[in-house]
């Protein structure tokens, strides 16, 4: 017996060097393909669009470098800077008011209740339709409201971003529902026993015991709701597409509920020349502030997460 086992573990041994070694010695023959895709792909329209955002043109063969120029203009524009703000506070209320409700869905969902299954499927089906047919779907049904006091969604700016955050709400609600619900279910039962025998209240073992050990969960959702916020493209263009206009001082005209990423296709899309550049300059601004943003929430909520 004892032979035996000692000839099978050499078996194994053998074969698994001659598995590691090959692989081993042709790794780039391996990462080569993956890797010249993601070059072609991701970085060179990466960097391609960066020292675009320095030219002037209107087809990439024609672009001539004009230095911070466009910049200039990006942050002179006001209908960028207004949409700055307008999305910086959807982002804000968004954050708290999809987090919170997904968090106490989750949270009733994993006591025990009848349906349970039923209830995670109901919540998370909004999530698997198409940000445009949400934003048209729901337009209809604002301006059906809306219209009994002779009023739309596109005539006021209040209506038009509280729609949207109802709209993101039902959508993304129940994606953030099943993220706090494995964060849930990963909590030690040990915890919240010795929790109970030590006298604390339901409120005491929620706060105290369970967010603590939710961090991970608080952490993916905190980020992809300001992501997702800040990058709010589709459902924006369906819904309303910037409306109601205003038209400040200078004459200038601006969508009050244009979001960033609006705003930037309608700049590259618009009837100036030098628009191209300009929004180009705009999407490179767009991507330090969120990547700028991101990092900074991960930092912040991971220094928070407990250690099991």
């Amino acid at each position: 017996m004892k032979g035996k086992k000692k000839k099978h573990n050499g078996g194994t041994s053998v074969n698994s060097k001659l598995l590691r070694k090959p692989i081993q010695r042709c790794f780039l023959l391996f990462l080569a393909p993956t890797f010249l895709a993601f070059c072609i792909g991701f970085i060179y329209p990466f960097l391609r669009g960066i020292y675009l955002s320095f030219c002037k043109f209107v087809t990439i063969g024609d672009a001539s470098f004009v230095g911070f120029r466009n910049y200039m203009d990006a942050f002179n524009d006001a209908s960028f800077i207004h949409a700055f703000w307008y999305t910086a506070l959807y982002a804000i209320v968004s954050l708290f008011i999809i987090n919170v409700l997904a968090f106490l869905i989750a949270y009733l969902l994993t006591l025990g209740i009848k349906g349970a299954n039923l209830f995670r499927t109901a919540f998370f089906m909004p999530n698997l339709i198409g940000g445009i047919v949400l934003g048209y779907i729901w337009s209809m049904i604002f301006n059906g409201v809306l219209g009994k006091i002779n009023t739309s969604i596109l005539m006021e700016t209040r209506y038009g971003f509280w729609g949207l955050i109802i709209l993101m709400c039902w959508q993304q609600v129940g994606y953030m529902m099943i993220i706090y619900i494995a964060g849930l279910q990963a909590v030690p039962g040990e915890l919240i026993e010795a929790a109970k025998i030590d006298g604390a209240t339901k409120w005491q073992t929620l706060t105290r015991v369970t967010i603590p050990n939710i961090m991970p969960s608080i952490t993916i959702c905190l980020f992809l709701t300001i992501t997702n916020g800040f990058k709010l493209f589709d459902q924006n263009l369906a819904l309303t597409n910037g409306q109601p206009f205003e038209q400040l001082k200078d004459g200038s005209v601006i969508k009050t509920t244009e979001m960033l990423a609006l705003n930037i296709y309608n700049t590259f899309y618009g009837q100036s020349l030098t628009g191209k550049g300009v929004a180009q300059a705009k999407a490179v601004i767009f991507f330090i502030l969120v990547a700028g943003i991101s990092i900074i929430q991960l930092k912040a909520t991971r220094s928070k997460e407990v250690q099991q």
